[in-house]
């Protein structure tokens, strides 16, 4: 029979959860990993779609605990697609031997915290128990799709296919009439290659993005080796940079735009010439225009012509430019996008100008037209951050439900690792840390060794159990909330996955720490060298 019972637990095994588990059995701790999908890679599983791609180069979206894996994996891209993230991680977890320690195709439906033994009951979707001291949720930041719900998605007579569980076999658009709902960054990525395909693209969007065109290409002979040979420089960097990655981002221009002059006060000339010189990214270099609403909306402007100076005709070109400020979402990449609209099959579907009234047999009504398609494609996004935890049902001290008081409270945490009034129960990446503002891998690797010293500190005491403390978390809310104070991130027209405010009955609140990785580090750090401090250890 199967023994159930066990020092840790680990749900998922993507990124964070693959190295929480080869962390805590170095340590010693028998330790078993739930995964519901059938194998390893976590977003990079499930998330197939066309062109789907990292906005980080994979020099620096790995690994950097492992000399072995980063000597002896070759990575192929500068910025890594969909394939090759998903092969490395397969490649990592057989190289560590963790899949003997991972149970696939397994949900985790409950967890429930047994005050009398300090231990976390653990019950599957298939109503298997469990038991462990400590239980850490290796959940991701974009693990639980947002589902559309269009009137009549269940009469649709063609083939209807969702981008955050894209088929293994992948679709064939030759030929089709395709709909693609949804330009966030799934929908982005995918437009340019579905077009390529299909016999029609009709691109329904719901709000127009700030995308910047990635810098994607094959290494050049030579080029992966010479990196490889430097990775101790590269790590040392990576490690000092505040979005945890030193080399080329998402965050670049973001990064670029603080060491820029303000826009307010550049001339017509200057403005002119930076977009000229840089594209959509110029409209956007400058130092003010996430701090500074005026500045925000100068900047939107300045990227509408510069849009304009790609896309050819003119009513797409305006549909096409966001209405609300640059730094509310976080930016996305993309290959060819704005230029995919000047193909003679591609139609942009302004849905705030026509919304969808149906879906159909035959296709999609708006209050305007009938799209005749043969296939749809759903890129309608998540509810991050804090929806894999919440659709588990966990209870902590005298019963609590986590998902209560997030929803009644806002998703609270001390430092992004532990929540008040559920002990032993580690979070990675989630609410109150700086992964989705950072390099998700940087952030993982610490917050795993910072769980790890943990335990480790407890068990050497023989202590049972460590919770954040109550007031701490207020506090580290209140400073999280400090830090974006005035920020376009608050601004109420910025409806963003960072804030909460794309999924319809979920509280507005920023859920990332902002000021960088090196400085949340540096926090941890200082709680730790203080006994702990801000955290009840009993």
């Amino acid at each position: 029979m199967e023994d159930r019972t066990f020092d840790a637990i680990v749900i998922g095994a993507g990124f964070s959860g693959l190295y929480a588990l080869h962390k805590l059995r170095a340590l010693g701790l028998r330790t078993r990993a739930f995964e519901q999908a059938d194998g390893v890679g976590g977003t990079w599983l499930w998330n197939r779609y066309p062109g789907a791609r990292c906005d980080l180069e994979s020099i620096e979206y790995s690994y950097s605990f492992s000399k072995e894996i980063e000597q002896e994996w070759n990575w192929t891209e500068l910025m890594p697609a969909q394939p090759e993230i998903e092969a490395y991680l397969n490649f990592a977890a057989d190289r560590l031997d963790l899949r003997r320690d991972i149970r696939f195709n397994t949900r985790v439906a409950a967890l429930a915290f047994d005050e009398t033994t300090a231990t976390w009951c653990m019950e599957t979707d298939c109503g298997e128990r469990y038991r462990a001291q400590f239980v850490i949720a290796a959940t991701g930041l974009l693990s639980v799709p947002l589902d559309p719900a269009f009137p009549g998605m269940e009469t649709f007579a063609g083939e209807a296919v969702f981008s955050n569980r894209y088929p293994r076999d992948g679709v064939a658009f030759d030929g089709r009439r395709v709909a693609l709902i949804g330009t966030g960054s799934s929908g982005v990525q995918s437009v340019p290659v579905v077009a390529r395909a299909a016999q029609h693209l009709y691109v329904l969007q719901r709000s127009a993005a700030y995308t910047l065109p990635s810098p994607a290409r094959v290494y050049e002979p030579g080029e992966f080796e010479a990196l490889k040979a430097d990775y101790v420089a590269i790590r040392d960097a990576q490690r000092s940079a505040r979005a945890g990655a030193a080399r080329t981002s998402a965050f670049a221009v973001m990064a670029q735009a603080e060491a820029r002059p303000p826009l307010k006060t550049a001339s017509r000339a200057e403005q002119l010439r930076a977009i000229e010189e840089y594209g959509v990214q110029g409209a956007l270099f400058w130092s003010d225009v996430t701090h500074d609403m005026e500045a925000g909306d100068m900047a939107r402007r300045l990227y509408g012509e510069a849009v304009a100076r790609i896309v050819n005709d003119p009513e797409t070109a305006a549909s096409l430019v966001p209405d609300y400020p640059f730094g509310c979402k976080r930016p996305i990449i993309d290959s060819g996008y704005y230029e995919t609209f000047n193909r003679d099959n591609v139609t942009l579907v302004d849905l705030k100008k026509t919304p969808i009234v149906e879906i159909a047999a035959q296709g999609i009504r708006t209050t305007q037209d009938f799209l005749e398609v043969d296939t749809i494609l759903y890129a309608t996004g998540f509810d991050a951050m804090t929806g894999a935890l919440t659709r588990i049902d966990i209870r902590g001290r005298d019963g609590a439900r986590l998902r209560e008081k997030w929803s009644a409270e806002g998703p609270a945490s001390y430092l992004g690792l532990l929540v008040a009034g559920f002990p032993n129960l580690f979070t990675l990446i989630g609410p109150g840390s700086p992964g989705a503002l950072a390099n998700v891998v940087s952030s993982l690797e610490f917050q795993v060794d910072w769980v790890a010293d943990c335990i480790a500190h407890l068990r050497a005491r023989g202590l049972r159990t460590v919770e954040a403390n109550g007031e701490a978390q207020a506090a580290w809310v209140d400073h999280m909330n400090a830090l974006v104070e005035g920020s376009v991130a608050l601004h109420p027209s910025c409806n963003s996955w960072w804030n909460g405010a794309n999924v319809p009955g979920k509280k507005r609140v920023f859920t990332s720490y902002a000021s960088g990785l090196p400085e949340y580090r540096r926090h941890c750090e200082e709680a730790t060298a203080r006994g702990y401090a801000g955290f009840t250890l009993s």
